[in-house]
């Protein structure tokens, strides 16, 4: 019979050692200021550099978007640099139609908008308006505030700059953002895989590589899933519109439709913007509140279909985004980017959350950014 091997025995009066217990860590005292002056930093170096990022930003989105169909493409023996040229002459031509097309038509929709604000204006507050009364307490109170002060004073305006000029005035600069942005977004796709693969090497673990090729793969399909269903349904809820629009009798039904489609790209502010802009219209042509007051309804009426059943059935499992979260990012990167940044403001947000569900130090950021039904709660371990 083998010996068997017997622990040693313990002397009298000898305690075993602890065993080493693990120092806790300490967070360095300049770590929360060190922190803050870097996203100070970082937010100055965004609206500084907002010329150059938004194109950048853009042309990425776009990377990113049109890498499916690219990898479809090469499956049928198609290489990257002709389906990159492809996808950019493409862009360039709808943006070159698009504003040959309604260039003329958008000039004078914007330069027609002061006028309809003036009329409207006089119109509430004119003979029989609904603001009469007002009117009339106010030019009352300023008579008897001049009665007994000096009188008003007179001020000259110089320079009258409309708002169509300013329009055209910031046109050729948006129109050099679009070129470098797509200009760009062809060098992107047409690398291939190239940078997906540099990101995968600049990992050491073998795990971190497969997360690394996941989270792509993720904001690939997030981005194109959103971009790509909100376009469709921007595009039908334009020609609801519009059909509203023409069913009410209103002048260029059509440029309406149009102006609902881009409106809707921005989150919250551009359906209440589209709606007023209608009702504004509606009132000055019909000279009635009331017939302005249901444009505007309709209008809004739609956008609000839209948002609360359309969107959420057909967008609402695949993006699953805390609301106060998407308002305050459409409010800081309007903040930051202006009307782009609103237009960009989500699929940013989409993108950052990606990241943090890949990040296990950054997994409770996502959960936050998340909605309260992509919460699944921890079960809670029995007694």
């Amino acid at each position: 019979m083998a010996p068997r091997d017997d622990p040693p025995a313990r002397s009298a009066g000898v305690i075993d050692p602890a065993p080493p217990t693990e120092t806790p860590k300490t967070r360095h005292p300049l770590a929360i200021p060190v922190t803050g002056l870097f996203i100070l930093a970082l937010v100055q170096a965004l609206i500084v550099a907002s010329v150059f990022l938004i194109p950048v930003t853009s042309a990425i989105f776009g990377y990113f978007i049109l890498n499916a169909p690219r990898r479809l493409l090469e499956r049928v023996g198609i290489p990257a640099p002709v389906s990159a040229a492809l996808f950019t002459l493409l862009i360039g031509a709808g943006v070159f139609v698009g504003m040959m097309a309604l260039s003329e038509s958008i000039y004078e929709f914007v330069s027609d908008i002061p006028s309809l604000l003036r009329e409207a204006t006089a119109t509430l507050t004119g003979p029989g308006g609904l603001l009469e009364s007002m009117n009339e307490a106010r030019e009352v109170t300023e008579e008897a505030i001049g009665s007994d002060g000096p009188g008003p004073m007179q001020v000259e305006v110089v320079d009258n700059v409309g708002l169509a000029t300013s329009v055209a005035a910031f046109a050729p600069g948006l129109l050099s953002q679009i070129v470098f942005a797509i200009c760009l977004m062809y060098f992107l796709v047409a690398s291939g895989d190239l940078f997906i693969q540099k990101a995968v090497q600049s990992v050491d673990r073998f795990q971190d590589k497969k997360t690394t090729v996941a989270t792509i793969r993720t904001i690939e399909a997030r981005l194109g899933n959103y971009l790509g269903a909100i376009t469709l349904i921007n595009i039908g809820l334009g020609l609801c519109i519009g059909a509203a629009m023409f069913w009410w009798g209103l002048p260029s039904p059509w440029l309406i439709g149009i102006m609902a489609t881009a409106l809707n790209f921005i989150p919250f502010v551009g359906a209440v913007v589209g709606a007023l802009i209608a009702g504004i219209i509606a009132f000055v042509t019909f000279g009635d509140p009331w017939p302005a007051i249901g444009v505007l309804l309709t209008y809004y009426g739609l956008t609000a279909f839209e948002g609360q059943f359309v969107t959420p059935t057909l967008v609402g499992q695949r993006l699953r985004l805390n609301v106060v979260m998407v308002f305050l990012s459409v409010a800081f990167f309007a903040w930051i980017w202006s009307i782009m940044g609103m237009v960009v403001a989500v699929p940013a947000l989409i993108v950052i959350k990606v990241i943090c569900d890949a990040i296990p130090r950054l997994h409770k950021i996502g959960l936050f950014l998340g909605d309260a039904e992509g919460f699944v709660p921890q079960a809670k371990p029995r007694a």
